[in-house]
């Protein structure tokens, strides 16, 4: 039978040991059963949170994962399954505040870098784009749309509306590829063309247009530099 987290000397427990050394001391699975307090029949909450991890693929698969999905595994329930899909959600926050206060999303690699994280608990297509100021930092992120898992329907009118509210004068376009491949498609290439068209008439220039796959991406200003053109400086 596996340990229960009572029969651990209680200076080892991941409670205590969060208490008295701070949470960087503890592996995934011991800040998990932190959270989940409690494991199932013969399992420690250590295990729940281990089998978890196993099972969803690290804590990027839990947090994709999403809380109607882990409330009906064994060991969770409803309850649970809100404090993990919380806390997941506040540390999602947390680093995307803490990467759009540190970088001037001026480079593809500062804005690849902030959107897999973006979009990293993300099990569909999602569309969206990123406001900027004059000075390339950030202004908002917007997800406009989500869709199935392979498509996303984008409304040109509604983006360059919140572009104007936002006062932007530049966008970064964004979608993520949930089957994991990079390659753009017919429509993508095109539908960058026409945002590019229409950035350029209101003075907010379409920078750049980014392909997320998991913890990849492809700017295709780099691949495809012809599709911006007409907003070339």
């Amino acid at each position: 039978m596996n340990m229960r987290i009572c029969d651990i000397e209680p200076s080892q427990r991941p409670r205590e040991r969060l208490l008295a050394h701070g949470p960087r001391v503890l592996t995934d699975a011991e800040l998990l059963a932190v959270l989940l307090r409690t494991g199932r029949r013969g399992h420690s909450a250590i295990d729940l949170a281990q089998e978890l991890l196993q099972m969803e693929g690290g804590l990027a698969g839990l947090a994709r994962a999403g809380a109607q999905s882990l409330a009906v595994r064994p060991g969770l329930g409803p309850a649970k399954a809100a404090t993990l899909a919380a806390a997941l959600e506040l540390a999602h926050r947390l680093a995307t505040a803490e990467l759009s206060r540190r970088d001037r999303l001026d480079r593809p690699e500062a804005v690849g870098a902030f959107l897999v994280q973006h979009l990293a608990h993300h099990r569909r297509e999602v569309f969206g784009f990123l406001s900027l100021d004059g000075r390339r930092g950030l202004i908002r992120v917007h997800d406009l749309s989500n869709g199935t898992r392979r498509t996303a329907p984008v409304d040109s009118g509604e983006l360059f509306r919140i572009a104007v509210l936002d006062g932007a004068s530049g966008l970064v376009l964004y979608h993520n590829h949930p089957s994991g491949t990079l390659d753009p498609s017919r429509d993508d290439l095109e539908l960058t063309k026409r945002l590019v068209s229409g950035g350029a008439l209101i003075g907010a220039d379409v920078l750049d247009h980014l392909i997320v796959a998991g913890t990849r991406w492809l700017s295709l200003r780099t691949v495809h530099p012809g599709l911006f053109a007409p907003v070339v400086q």
